[in-house]
């Protein structure tokens, strides 16, 4: 138990420094652990740590498939559902299809079923990494939240085809009217339990007294409780985690207070992170183990199969994502007119974001050693061989090639919320201004504190109309809002640093010290993302 507990706390702390080491060289994170496990792996007498697949889908999946539904916008998702249904869906079958004709014509004796379990495993992109890559780059929104709505769908189609192909293999039964049923029963029902699962948090969280402390717990447990639920039923717990996800975001300004969101997304985010560095750089350190199972297979024939498997995993998606994004929009007036012409360029974006990542590892882990006749699982190793290449060629490939690409096609966000956002404000401030009018209007007459106050709201509510008029008429502004904003956050500075001075003189309590710099660190916060535009 001391050495588990001493080799797991190893890894938080590595992958926390080699994160700080990533950021510093401009790399990816997930990319640069991959990387910096499989260097770490080559050193002699290093401990061979095996990857479970058991705790990958029980342990990782969950928390980070509901994590990505939680950031998603249930809006955005269902205005792009149909290019996310072609890639989730269309392209993992069409990827299945074709990496089990192509395998079977390579590698000797490598039935078509064989290639179908190969191609289900190896069709299903990243969650994180694409999104890690592209998060400091300014992309459209439409491509960020495409790749995202994919990520979130596409493992559970990929393991469905997987979950079929392998039973086939044990049973040597297959019939495809009866897995086409499968496959709608497995989706439908599981997003059917992620629905009901969530329906009764949202109930806890809603109608419950609960604290800040237990609305993250239940957070904590929710995610796990569909996955497994879904999973005991034998149905799709990937849809149902993601579908829970998506309705508790929805519904999260309803259920949450604001010290039950500050706590919450502050241990999420620090749980991602910490999961998905563990996740990444485990990838990297499976090599020996990986290597050392080939047993019968040359390296040299592994490799050439993994790299030619991995080339055609690539172009496979670049093929398809075209016809994907035009024929659609040939075909219906609806989507023409409903939806901006994609350009050929983010379209090959979206083609070139086709990262495999641990979810493939994992699949490759959960095909067993023995058939139902208990004779030796035909090709296991070579499977989980050309599986790791494939995740190593295409991270380190095409994830470091991803923001050099995006600036040789010139591919920028040209999208500007500042309009929306001052429209926001606006009504934000009427509505304040009309119910201290009807309120607190005896108040304010007499009262010079309600008076500010309300003021403060006239003078912003002009200040935003004559921003928008300005903007209408094409008038240069007189824009004082960034030094503004710059001065506000060195005033704060000012009284972080009065309030170090008070600490050292020891008079004052330490409760109050502590919510003090609570207040600075939200109007730090606060202040702090205008910058980081």
């Amino acid at each position: 138990m001391e050495t588990n507990l001493l080799l797991i706390l190893a890894l938080l702390l590595l992958v926390s420094m080699l994160s700080i080491l990533s950021s510093k060289l401009k790399i990816s994170y997930p990319i640069f652990l991959v990387i910096a496990g499989l260097l770490i792996s080559l050193i002699p007498n290093i401990p061979i740590i095996e990857l479970s697949p058991d705790i990958v889908f029980t342990l990782f999946l969950p928390p980070l498939l509901y994590a990505a539904a939680w950031n998603t916008s249930w809006n955005d998702f269902w205005f792009y559902r149909r290019p996310i249904g072609l890639l989730a869906f269309g392209l993992v079958i069409f990827t299945a299809g074709t990496i089990a004709y192509v395998s079977h014509a390579l590698i000797p004796d490598f039935s078509l079923a064989m290639g179908f379990l190969l191609g289900g495993i190896i069709s299903p992109p990243d969650a994180v990494a694409a999104t890690s890559v592209l998060s400091g780059l300014k992309v459209p929104k439409r491509i960020v939240t495409i790749l995202e709505g994919e990520s979130l769908i596409n493992d559970a189609s990929s393991l469905i085809v997987f979950r079929f192909a392998l039973f086939e293999l044990m049973t040597g039964q297959f019939m495809l009217s009866n897995a086409t049923i499968d496959f709608f029963k497995v989706s439908l029902l599981g997003i059917a339990i992620g629905a009901a699962i969530a329906y009764i948090v949202y109930l806890i969280h809603r109608f419950l007294p609960t604290t800040p402390s237990i609305d993250t717990a239940i957070s904590l447990i929710s995610p796990y409780l569909m996955y497994l639920t879904a999973e005991h039923f034998e149905y799709s717990g990937v849809l149902a985690v993601v579908t829970g996800g998506l309705v508790l975001s929805f519904h999260s300004h309803r259920i949450f207070t604001y010290s039950s969101r500050l706590q919450t997304y502050s241990v999420w985010n620090t749980l991602v992170f910490m999961l998905n560095g563990v996740v990444f750089i485990l990838i990297g350190l499976q090599l020996p183990h990986i290597v050392k199972g080939l047993g019968q297979y040359a390296l040299r024939d592994a490799i050439f199969y993994g790299v030619i498997v991995s080339l055609v995993t690539i172009v496979i998606r670049i093929i398809w994502v075209y016809p994907a994004a035009y024929v659609p929009r040939f075909l219906s007036k609806r989507i023409r007119t409903r939806e901006q012409r994609p350009t050929p360029a983010g379209v090959f974006i979206i083609g070139w974001s086709g990262m495999r990542g641990v979810v493939s590892l994992a699949s490759a882990l959960a095909v067993p050693t023995v058939l139902s006749n208990e004779t030796q699982f035909p090709h296991r190793n070579l499977i989980l061989f050309i599986t790791f290449v494939v995740i190593l060629f295409t991270l380190v490939l095409q994830g470091i090639s991803l923001p050099w690409i995006i600036r040789l096609l010139r591919v920028t966000s040209i999208e500007d919320h500042s309009k929306q956002e001052q429209e926001m404000r606006l009504r934000m401030a009427n509505a304040t201004l009309d119910f201290l009018n009807k309120e607190y209007a005896e108040e304010s007459d007499t009262i010079d504190a309600f008076n500010r106050v309300k003021d403060r709201y006239q003078r912003m509510i002009d200040n935003i109309n004559q921003k928008l008029a300005e903007e209408e008429s094409d008038k240069p502004a007189d824009d004082f809002l960034p030094k503004y904003r710059k001065m506000l956050l060195e005033v704060v500075t000012v009284r972080r640093q009065e309030l170090t001075k008070m600490r050292h003189e020891r008079r004052f309590d330490e409760e109050l010290f502590r919510e003090r710099e609570l207040e600075l660190d939200l109007e730090e916060a606060r202040l702090s993302k205008f910058f980081r535009k």
